[in-house]
């Protein structure tokens, strides 16, 4: 009925391998769709025709339903007609006969088309059921679809990153890094060079000043420190062994 009827028919594990060999599930599955749209088309012609049958069986029945209560009240008019002395009794019983003969043929026929009937509409409601499965199918098959489209973007979206990912040379990329921290670590060393050739570039009455005032200063600090702790005995008071002026 269908590719997917069509494949699992062969067998479940040649089925697998006929999966397994579509190369476009997508299109496979539209295909598929379109083959189940084209069995409900069948279908439902069928349907249609199945209905008529019904339908003509009906009218039939209805038909010679009629004609047969016709006749037979043709046959009770025939035999009035005796009764009214308006006809030969053996001529009214012959007709009201054939008549009634009509009447069972009808009869027959009325069973007959009401028998058809009842096989159509059986034939109807079992049609009916497998549109209705044939039409769950579509619309369950149409959202799979819908979500497979999603899953093959996905995963090729997924597919590209990992292969552009894989074909990263990994080695290349640390030694690449590598590189990067010698190089700074270059530039810190040579920064550095530079800092001390500048200190030594100083010229040399700087570095003689420089002795001077911090020397000078370590001095008088010291000088005083020992004076405040008494530690300079050889020190003489302010004005000691100075010559008096003679009154």
């Amino acid at each position: 009925m269908s590719i997917f009827k069509r494949l699992f028919s062969i067998g479940k594990a040649e089925a697998n391998s006929a999966l397994d060999k579509l190369e476009d599930p997508i299109k496979m599955t539209e295909q598929g769709i379109r083959d189940l749209k084209v069995d409900l088309d069948k279908a439902l012609q069928s349907l249609a025709e199945i209905k008529a049958l019904s339908i003509r069986a009906r009218n039939d029945t209805n038909t010679y339903q009629a004609k047969a209560k016709d006749y037979e009240n043709k046959a009770i008019a025939l035999l009035r007609k005796v009764e009214n002395g308006e006809m030969e009794s053996s001529e009214a019983d012959r007709l009201a006969g054939e008549a009634l003969n009509k009447k069972k043929e009808n009869e027959a026929l009325m069973n007959q088309a009401k028998a058809d009937k009842e096989k159509f509409d059986g034939n109807i409601d079992s049609m009916d059921s497998k549109i209705k499965r044939l039409r769950q199918q579509i619309s369950q098959y149409e959202n799979e679809l819908k979500t497979l489209k999603a899953r093959v973007k996905v995963s090729s979206a997924t597919k590209n990153i990992n292969k552009q990912m894989a074909q990263i040379d990994s080695s290349s990329t640390v030694s690449m890094l590598e590189r990067m921290k010698d190089k700074v670590a270059e530039e810190e060393a040579l920064a550095e060079s530079y800092g001390d050739i500048a200190n030594e570039s100083r010229s040399l009455d700087e570095e003689i000043d420089r002795a001077l005032e911090d020397s000078g200063s370590a001095s008088e600090d010291l000088a005083a420190l020992k004076a405040k702790m008494g530690l300079n005995k050889d020190a003489k008071p302010e004005g000691e062994g100075e010559a008096k002026d003679p009154q």
